[in-house]
């Protein structure tokens, strides 16, 4: 199993606060970011952990995906998330952080890629891809909603 580790950061010129609100109000991904969730249901809620089944967009198509979340409170979250349709898993974490301009938004997502003609096809792409369109498809859209 080969794993990659993808990683970026970048500022929000908006307060913490409303960062966090949209990043974490995950029912209402697919209406805030709707390049990367087609739906995004909540299955179990207990205090800041979620588990939730989501239908993500990659590569122009669309795959199912178990999430177990853990909110961090005006922070971010943390979750382990398994695509086996797509044949990929990975630990994911997003950190907010004060900065003098706004919130930075520290992203880093470790994906194990489980089926080895996957690997072949999609570790290049996946490397430079990836982060780019993150930061179209979700950072793009929270700077449009909470920059002024």
């Amino acid at each position: 199993m080969k794993e990659i580790t993808l990683h970026n950061q970048w500022l929000v010129k908006a307060p913490i606060k409303d960062v966090f609100m949209m990043m974490t109000d995950f029912e209402k991904f697919p209406e805030h970011f709707p390049k990367v969730a087609e739906s995004i249901q909540v299955k179990k809620r207990e205090g800041n952990y979620l588990e939730m089944e989501a239908t993500v967009k990659s590569f122009g198509k669309n795959f199912p995906v178990k999430m177990k979340t853990q909110i961090l409170p005006e922070e971010g979250f943390i979750s382990d998330n398994d695509s086996f349709k797509f044949g990929t898993s990975g630990h994911e974490e997003l950190l907010l952080s004060k900065s003098p301009e706004g919130t930075l938004v520290d992203y880093t997502y470790h994906v194990s890629i489980h089926k080895a003609w996957l690997r072949v096809v999609a570790t290049p792409l996946i490397r430079w891809y990836s982060m780019k369109y993150w930061e179209k498809a979700v950072i793009n859209e929270l700077r449009k909603a909470l920059e002024k």
